[in-house]
């Protein structure tokens, strides 16, 4: 079995900061780049567990549930995560958006 504590780590870390970021923040960007973060995670997650169907987009539930949503994207993703190795990508996506969301 993998272990995907770094990614929940990491996912838990970053909505902790969006929650407890001002909504001017959210409003300059950080809400778009969670978003764009928990839909990249979703399609990951969705092709590892089926494959032969096309991903569903994860629709935009508004800024203030984009910490609710990259939670639920990362613990679904790790759910299906077959190698260390797809551990640190996903950590590293993870890592890239909470830098370009500057929260």
């Amino acid at each position: 079995m993998v272990d995907t504590t770094p990614l929940t780590r990491a996912v838990d870390h970053f909505a902790d900061r969006l929650r407890a970021a001002p909504q001017s923040r959210l409003q300059r960007g950080a809400a778009a780049e969670a978003l764009e973060l928990a839909r990249e995670l979703a399609v990951r997650a969705q092709r590892a567990e089926q494959p032969e169907c096309e991903p569903r987009v994860m629709p935009d539930a508004g800024m203030f549930a984009a910490a609710d949503q990259i939670t639920v994207a990362a613990h679904d993703l790790a759910l299906v995560l077959g190698s260390d190795a797809e551990v640190d990508e996903a950590v590293a996506l993870v890592a890239e958006a909470q830098k370009r969301a500057a929260v």
